[in-house]
């Protein structure tokens, strides 16, 4: 496989986060906030084994590594991957021992991304010029 360098997307991280102590652990609800998250979605995250968050009693707290796993969740869902894919990805960082918030692609997954986001604006800028159609047709008859 020809690993590509690090996939940096200028989204990410987040505003705001570029100055976070990662060292701080947070809880499930600032965590939320800071992300743009909701909490649904994190113990969604927890329960597919994306994220492991630290339990005390009912409580859940994020240390730097759960944190920069949400970063990089969140920067595959920006650049169209599923969570089955994420996970992959996730699992093969952590296997080449990985420690930062850039997944490793190699040209094959960038190749094959690039084509299904291609198909999948196809297909949205079809829809769109269908309603655009539709709309005119509304405008143009008589009420």
């Amino acid at each position: 496989m020809n690993a590509s360098p690090l996939l940096k997307t200028p989204a990410f991280p987040p505003e705001g986060l570029e100055n976070l102590n990662l060292d701080e652990p947070l809880t499930i609800g600032e965590v939320s906030r800071l992300y743009g998250v909701t909490l649904r979605a994190l113990r969604f995250y927890e329960q597919r084994g994306l994220l492991k968050p630290i339990r005390r009693g009912g409580a859940r707290f994020y240390d730097g590594a759960q944190k920069l796993r949400l970063q990089m969740i969140l920067k595959g869902k920006h650049l169209g991957f599923t969570l089955t894919e994420i996970a992959e990805l996730l699992e093969s960082d952590t296997a080449q021992d990985q420690k930062s918030d850039d997944f490793v692609l190699d040209e094959t997954m960038v190749l094959s991304q690039l084509r299904h986001l291609e198909e999948r604006r196809a297909e949205l800028d079809q829809a769109i010029e269908e309603l655009r159609a539709a709309h005119r047709k509304l405008l143009a008859s008589p009420r």
